[in-house]
């Protein structure tokens, strides 16, 4: 059994160390995954578009029918006091805060229960970013057919098949499973995906089957910047097969370029395999952008 970490961590109201931490066997999280999260970078003990992840964090509990239950203002100061204490007990001042509503705690039963509590947990922990040799050389995804439910837009905690499709790739050696629905690109297990064709980016349009990453909105506004073509649409396997580059975004992966798919390299010519020119330019205005944008 490994050993739970003596980090402080907030739930229902207290401050205490992570590994004390209780929550009861009742609360429909545990039973059904019944709740919402959202994951939080911080760079310099500074929290990155909060902003945009307060507001993700809104839509996905209206969705479920969960009242939020605070305010931004005490979302950031729980947050906060979460990443000043990360930050002296360890010294990691980029980190990730993660919360999570459940439903609460009710005798078991499918219907939704009214007037219950919900459960809050929040936590830090240090950032593991993508390492040098992994944004020199990219990394390996493989495909697989989307076997999600058809509520991917919701940040739920009952993530199973996220598991099995991030595990398909663990298991051959791969960062990520890019997945397809009906033949077209939807979006990785835990990762938004770019295709990079003619020198414009790529995505896969909002709808149910997409989580809208905070990325979304970055990385359109960072293509503005760096003057690069930027579209939503619908975008067959076969383009994502014949890419000439293709892209992870998350919060912890940042932009990371995929040079290998399937076991066969990504792009074309003198590029085959290796991270492009697009991804380049946007890695760099990502770093620029944490500079201005955290909280």
């Amino acid at each position: 059994m490994q050993a739970l970490p003596d980090t402080l961590c907030y739930l229902d109201g207290n401050y205490l160390p992570v590994r004390d931490a209780r929550v009861s066997v009742l609360d429909r999280g545990f039973i059904f995954g019944d709740g919402i999260y959202e994951v939080v970078p911080v760079y310099g003990q500074r929290l990155f578009r909060f902003a945009e992840h307060m507001a993700r964090l809104g839509r996905s509990l209206a969705k479920v029918r969960i009242a939020n239950p605070h305010s931004n203002e005490q979302w950031l100061e729980r947050c906060r006091r979460l990443v000043a204490a990360l930050a002296e007990k360890t010294g990691a001042v980029d980190q990730l805060v993660y919360l999570q509503v459940t439903r609460g705690v009710a005798p078991r039963d499918h219907v939704m229960p009214e007037d219950i509590a919900p459960t809050v947990f929040m936590m830090a922990n240090p950032m593991k970013p993508p390492t040098a040799e992994q944004r020199h050389k990219g990394v390996a995804c493989i495909t697989a057919r989307d076997f999600r439910w058809e509520h991917a837009d919701i940040k739920s905690t009952s993530l199973l098949g996220n598991v099995m499709a991030r595990q398909m790739s663990a298991d051959r050696g791969a960062v990520e499973t890019i997945m397809f629905r009906n033949g077209v690109l939807t979006e990785a297990s835990a990762s938004n995906v770019w295709v990079v064709h003619e020198g414009a980016v790529l995505g896969s349009p909002k709808s149910e089957h997409v989580l809208e990453g905070i990325r979304y909105e970055l990385i359109k506004e960072l293509c503005e910047e760096c003057g690069i073509a930027y579209n939503l649409r619908p975008i067959p396997e076969g383009e994502v097969l014949a890419a000439d580059e293709l892209l992870l975004s998350s919060a912890t992966k940042e932009i990371l370029p995929v040079t290998t798919l399937d076991g066969d390299p990504v792009g074309h010519g003198a590029l085959r395999g290796k991270p492009g020119p697009v991804y380049a330019r946007l890695h760099e205005a990502y770093q620029r952008a944490k500079l201005s944008q955290s909280t």
